[in-house]
This record gives structure tokens, C-alpha cells and sequence, in this order.
């Protein structure tokens, strides 16, 4: 009676299973990557420029951006929430 033996295929196998399941796992946990931030009065001059909106269009969305407070980025709520310290609560200015 012989022992049990791997040949060079067995390894060759599991070596292949080893790079996919790290390969599935490497993908599962990245980081996701975020679009660039494009200023809003931006996209509107670009709108214009190409003909999509009116001049009349244009003030009114350039006047309303101009009024709007920024609206602050989900990332950096989550930011102020998960780093406050213990005991003191988060400011959402």
C-alpha cells in the first residue's frame, strides 16, 4: 500500500484555485473609486456653451447655485460622525 502523493497537476490546481480565490477576494474588499468632483456651475457653462440651455437659462441656474448653500459630501458627514470623540456628538453645519 503507497501513501498519499500530489502529483505536479494537483499543485498546479490548487496554485490556480489559490490566484482565483485571492483574485475574488482582492475584488470583493477594494476600495471603490469615486467620480472626480465637477464643479455644478461648470456643468451649467458647459450646457450653454454647447447650445442645451438659453443665456436667460444660464442666469437663472448660475443665480441659484450662487444662492444654494454647498451641499457637504456623504464621505465627509461619515468622516465627522465615525471620528468624533467618544462622548461628543458630530456637528452637521
Amino acid at each position: 500500500m503507497t501513501g498519499w502523493q500530489m502529483g505536479t497537476d494537483a499543485w498546479v490546481w490548487i496554485g490556480a484555485w489559490a490566484l482565483v480565490m485571492t483574485l475574488v477576494v482582492w475584488l470583493l474588499v477594494r476600495e471603490p473609486r469615486h467620480a472626480p468632483h465637477v464643479d455644478p456651475a461648470e456643468i451649467v457653462r458647459d450646457r450653454f456653451a454647447r447650445g442645451e440651455i438659453s443665456e436667460e437659462e444660464l442666469r437663472r441656474a448660475l443665480a441659484a447655485l450662487d444662492d444654494d448653500p454647498p451641499i457637504p459630501h456623504a464621505s465627509a458627514r461619515h468622516r465627522a460622525t465615525h471620528h468624533a470623540h467618544h462622548g461628543q456628538e458630530a456637528r452637521h453645519d
